[in-house]
């Protein structure tokens, strides 16, 4: 995967997670914008996931990660941006497979479910896997809403 600037964004409940989220891509070279939050106050998960949306559309960042308590929240919100593919994995294959058969551009774990142990797994697994294209192009290319 070619990796512009990496966005992050999470609620309270995906904080401590998103905090070693940007540990990660720090050790790891990667460039990144934080669009928040930064604190574990109680907030909306979707202020945040359609900031993160927002940036990956205009071209700021690509691709995304994304947490929430579940990964829920911030999945449905972050799908509803026609050009957002937005997978929840908690493990790494899971990862591995929203990469290579759905071309996801947001990566979304869930903050209360894994650790940080987990968290890199998961991250190491999502970054190291291309699109496979072919069959799954077709799919991908019919995942938004044509009107």
């Amino acid at each position: 995967m070619e990796v512009k600037t990496v966005g992050v964004a999470s609620d309270h409940a995906g904080y401590a997670i998103k905090q070693y989220v940007l540990k990660y891509l720090e050790e790891h070279g990667y460039a990144y914008k934080d669009y928040g939050t930064y604190s574990e106050e109680s907030c909306d998960y979707s202020d945040y996931g359609h900031a993160l949306a927002e940036g990956i559309e205009n071209g700021e960042v690509y691709p995304g990660i994304a947490v929430c308590g579940s990964g829920e929240g911030i999945s449905m919100t972050l799908n509803k941006h026609q050009s957002i593919r937005a997978g929840l994995a908690w493990i790494p294959e899971i990862a591995h497979l929203i990469r290579q058969h759905n071309d996801a551009n947001v990566l979304v774990m869930p903050g209360r479910f894994i650790d940080e142990a987990m968290a890199e797994k998961i991250m190491d697994e999502y970054f190291s896997t291309a699109f496979e294209g072919g069959r799954h192009q077709r799919r991908v290319d019919k995942i938004p809403v044509q009107k």
